[in-house]
């Protein structure tokens, strides 16, 4: 194997390597570079557990969004069959593992940390929790809508479409859906498409397809077998998925990320936190399920009001900062 060095090494401590036999760029990174990239990963899951805010917008405002989608590229055909023949090292060679790793790490430690918490806040203060969410999806429809480089006329028909689009869908979603194995394995591959797109939220389209909740409690009480099928199903669809986005983005980014907007705007709709309930049932246990719901504004002025108004804001500022400073990094 012909190996050389390319340049010097980088203030973090990478060093690019060019593996002539297959021409592939490989990269070291230093255990400060795998920390930050970890601290990254923390951020994405924090997003992907609460519905508002896309893992991938987080990764486009911290500049790792094009390094992920080439990473999750990196796995296919060629590297299935580097596999399968236990080529091992020719397939870790291949693939950009170090950088999943990390990364997933980084993920998978904000789902567990967060899940049991935010659970408890669904539960008890909802009109708070929404509002914060509604706050991280304005600034998030306005940061990635930011990406457009020219607004034309099919673009703006993108975000129309997309806004309508979402608002009709979220209110034609039932509340109930099966918990059967074939549900929960398409609810991870749409979901995981969602939480690599700079503008859908995995966990929203969870809460639409009415799995959000049942999905967090599986997490907090480590049911193996329902995360193992989500599992399943999440690794097969952003295996697939990442190539189209790839393509699509190359091809027709500013109508794609116009859609995007759109389609965060119109899922204020689900999100919004102040609702009224017009119709209900009880299940099986006796709890409540609001059927059908609709939009209100606050009767009146009152420390939760106030606290919801804050909360919204500290969302909105908490993405727009995020995005200022990754804009001045690069």
């Amino acid at each position: 194997m012909n190996i050389r060095i390319l340049g010097d090494c980088s203030k973090d401590g990478k060093v690019a390597l060019m593996n002539k036999d297959n021409q592939k760029r490989i990269e070291r990174k230093s255990f400060s570079s795998y920390l930050l990239l970890w601290l990254k990963g923390f951020c994405m899951g924090a997003s992907d557990v609460v519905p508002g805010v896309s893992g991938g917008t987080m990764a486009f405002i911290l500049g790792i969004y094009q390094e992920l989608i080439d990473a999750i590229r990196s796995f296919d055909i060629k590297a299935l069959h580097l596999l399968v023949t236990l080529k091992i090292r020719p397939f870790l060679d291949y693939v950009a593992w170090p950088f999943l790793l990390a990364l997933g790490i980084g993920i998978l430690s904000a789902v567990f940390s967060m899940a049991r918490i935010l659970g408890w806040l669904l539960e008890n203060k909802p009109v708070l929790v929404w509002s914060f969410f509604l706050g991280l999806i304005f600034a998030s429809a306005l940061s990635v809508s930011s990406r457009v480089e020219k607004w034309r006329p099919s673009n703006w028909l993108s975000l129309c479409g997309g806004t309508l689009g979402a608002y009709f869908l979220v209110g034609l979603v039932p509340v109930s859906t099966p918990d059967s194995t074939w549900f929960l394995f398409v609810c991870g591959a749409v979901a995981i498409c969602a939480m690599i797109l700079p503008g859908i939220s995995g966990s929203f389209i969870l809460v639409l397809l009415g799995k959000y909740k049942f999905v967090l409690d599986a997490v907090n009480s480590r049911d193996i077998y329902v995360l193992l099928v989500f599992a399943t199903g999440a690794f097969v669809g952003i295996v697939s998925f990442a190539r189209l986005l790839g393509w699509l983005l190359k091809k027709h980014h500013d109508f794609i990320i116009a859609g995007l907007t759109g389609l965060m705007l119109g899922s204020v709709r689900k999100v919004w936190p102040w609702k009224k309930t017009v119709e209900s049932m009880a299940d099986m246990h006796g709890r409540v399920i609001p059927l059908i719901q609709v939009n209100i504004l606050p009767d009146q002025w009152s420390i939760e009001v106030i606290a919801a108004l804050t909360l919204m804001a500290t969302g909105f500022l908490t993405v727009i900062v995020l995005d200022r400073i990754s804009k001045a990094r690069n």
